[in-house]
């Protein structure tokens, strides 16, 4: 299906300028109401206005003209909106303005419309204009109520404020990295604040003091989260962060539609790390951070899931430090919860699963058995990350840990995500995954007692050839009971 626009959007000069309005109930009516948000010189033509409508023209001063329609009085006009009721006169008063080379719109005919008229959000000299090429206007005005509620009412003050201080910033603070700073300081910092307060005094002071500084910008790094892959799992302030970003350094396993939230013009850099397939390493990484960032550029780190769960955070942030460059963790949801969440799985459950643990599964290859897989005796959930390559040692050390050879286990492919793959089986059957070269994306594996409850409708059986699992309505029903308990 094309992604692309019938229509262009644009914005009219009006302000001084005659629009025409032709009607006398309630499409007039509406469209007078519209450009009431404008500085037009609106013109009715309404012969017979209905009372409400006569009443509004009266109370606002707006010129009306109480003639029947005549070619003639479309001349001057910028813009011509025909909305009599009747679509055949619509018609003629869109020819007419045709003839002489004005836009015009007559309401309810998109063949007969120039432009069409959007749901609009007025933060004045800001404005939201949503269109939908006439396919829902009920949608619009939805999303006009939605945005309106996320817009400040002094939005437009904090604007106007803004155009007071362009020639100055022009002048004093460097193009680029530098400039974008400050605006961004501008409209979301103490200015913004103290002009909500409605404060002007102030906030004209807090302007000054980012001017004073704004010549001079320090690099920094946001190490985000970009969690399981959905891209609506990116949290708010991920989108907020990656809209400032000059660069972003993004890793394999993050999906091009997250890489692409950023902003257009920001630099992206691949670093692709997946297992066994790494273009830079670690080090190469945590000295590209630091050189971007040197260069005064604010950059983001993003990684796939949270990045403080096996996403060698650890290792970035102490070369940031020691190279004396500000960052801040943004956290994501890290792809248990997202797997989790695709089986309807409880990775705690009372009086079954008091715990929970995260492992990559390779610290089960070792001589020594690590005091986690003791946990799981006793009842904890095991969320193992990049699990495939590992199951046959995760499963036969959680055997030999004296976990029952029955234990329920979950595995899901692309947690979260449209392309996702859900299987199901026992602690006996992982082994089975390492066979299953067609899964090639990442994937978790959820090993516990708690996991029987999970949902399997949607799921296949790790084994090939067996039967869906059979013992999970049984622990279901268990579950369900102990919650009730």
């Amino acid at each position: 299906m094309s992604q692309k626009l019938s229509v262009f959007p644009a914005f009219f000069r009006v302000a001084q300028k005659s629009v025409a309005v032709f009607g006398n109930g309630d499409e007039a009516f509406a469209k007078v109401r519209l450009l009431l948000n404008t500085e037009a010189r609106i013109v009715a033509y309404a012969d017979r206005p209905e009372p409400a409508f006569e009443a509004f023209l009266d109370a606002n001063n707006i010129e009306t003209v109480r003639e029947p329609f005549g070619a003639h009085q479309v001349e001057g006009s910028v813009l011509v909106f025909a909305a009599t009721g009747d679509e055949a006169l619509d018609r003629v008063v869109v020819t007419a303005a045709r003839e002489r080379k004005i836009p015009a719109n007559a309401v309810d005919q998109p063949d007969y419309c120039d432009f069409l008229t959007p749901a609009l959000v007025n933060r004045a000299p800001v404005a939201v204009a949503i269109g939908t090429e006439g396919a829902g206007p009920v949608l619009a005005q939805m999303i006009r109520a939605q945005i309106d509620q996320l817009l400040s009412p002094s939005l437009g003050i904090v604007a106007s404020l803004a155009a007071s201080y362009r020639d100055a910033v022009d002048r004093l603070v460097p193009r680029g990295v530098a400039r974008r700073v400050f605006w961004r300081r501008f409209f979301s910092g103490p200015v913004a604040d103290q002009v909500a307060l409605g404060d002007l005094a102030s906030a004209r002071r807090e302007a000054s003091k980012l001017l004073d500084v704004a010549g001079g910008v320090a690099g920094h790094v946001w190490l985000v989260g970009a969690g399981p892959g959905a891209e609506d799992l990116l949290t708010l302030r991920a989108q907020r962060v990656m809209m400032e970003a000059d660069a972003i350094v993004y890793d394999a396993l993050v999906p091009q539609a997250i890489v692409d939230m950023g902003r257009r013009d920001a630099e992206r850099l691949s670093v692709g790390k997946r297992k066994g397939c790494h273009t830079k390493s670690q080090d190469e990484i945590n000295q590209l951070l630091v050189k971007l960032a040197g260069e005064g550029k604010r950059v983001v780190r993003l990684k796939s899931g949270d990045p403080l769960v096996y996403g060698r955070a650890g290792e970035e942030m102490a070369a940031l430090r020691e190279a004396g460059i500000s960052y801040e963790v943004v956290p994501g949801i890290t792809s248990a919860f997202a797997a989790a969440a695709d089986f309807e799985l409880p990775l705690t459950l009372r009086g079954v699963a008091s715990s929970l643990v995260f492992t990559t599964g390779h610290d089960l290859t070792g001589s020594v058995l690590p005091d986690w897989a003791r946990l799981a005796v006793s009842g904890a959930t095991i969320a193992v990350y990049m699990g495939r390559t590992v199951a046959a040692s995760v499963a036969s050390r959680l055997m030999q840990a004296g976990l029952p050879q029955d234990t329920t286990v979950a595995v899901i492919e692309n947690a979260s995500r449209a392309e996702r793959r859900l299987l199901h089986g026992t602690l006996r059957d992982l082994p089975d995954l390492e066979a299953r070269t067609e899964l090639d994306g990442p994937v978790m594996v959820i090993i516990g007692e708690a996991v029987a409850g999970a949902n399997f409708e949607r799921s296949e059986p790790l084994a090939a050839g067996r039967t869906k699992y059979s013992g999970a309505g049984k622990v279901s029903a268990k579950r369900t009971e102990q919650i009730w308990n």
